[in-house]
């Protein structure tokens, strides 16, 4: 096996765009720390911000202390979603929440990564879908590209590195089926 010394001059991700200008950027990132990952209280307040840098936003959001939202104007949330505590979502491509979802405390929606086969460590950036009554559990994480099927849980802890079907619940580094959700 033949090792190579990694150049870190050499990272070129110019080609990154993240479909706002520098001033929503530098505006985003003193409303993203005063309003969202603070333990500011008032919900209404925070869906607005959102609304007004980009993000569509539904009824019956909620939105708790301490949320780190990377980019609004890449985010789309329907009806009825929780998201909890410390929650992360490192939105460098679109992230779509369809309604009726929960992303519990500490959770991470990670839409991008570094090809670790390249010295230039180039940038993978992929969207995320969670789709309707899915639940991520407290302290899980959803990798690039990854959609999560209607009514599937990723239990607490757990990676998503892949789709995940409907009306199963995954559980595991990576995450595994280990059985059907049944909702009633």
């Amino acid at each position: 096996m033949q090792k190579k010394e990694t150049d870190l001059s050499s990272f070129n991700n110019s080609w990154y765009k993240n479909g706002a200008s520098v001033f929503a950027n530098i505006g985003w990132y003193f409303i993203n720390a005063a309003f969202f990952k603070s333990a500011f209280p008032i919900n209404a307040v925070k869906i607005a911000l959102l609304k007004l840098f980009g993000a569509k936003m539904g009824k019956g959001i909620v939105v708790k202390p301490h949320v780190n939202i990377k980019y609004p104007w890449r985010l789309q949330v329907a009806d009825n979603v929780w998201i909890g505590e410390h929650v992360w979502i490192d939105n460098l491509a679109d992230v779509v929440i369809e309604e009726n979802v929960c992303i519990s405390q500490g959770a991470m929606l990670l839409c991008g990564n570094h090809d670790y086969r390249k010295t230039t460590f180039d940038l993978i950036v992929g969207d995320i879908k969670l789709k309707k009554g899915s639940w991520i559990g407290a302290k899980s994480i959803v990798c690039p590209g990854v959609v999560v099927g209607s009514h599937a849980l990723l239990a607490v802890g757990s990676v998503a590195t892949r789709h995940l079907d409907e009306y199963t619940i995954y559980q595991g580094n990576p995450a595994q089926a280990v059985k059907e959700r049944v909702v009633s």
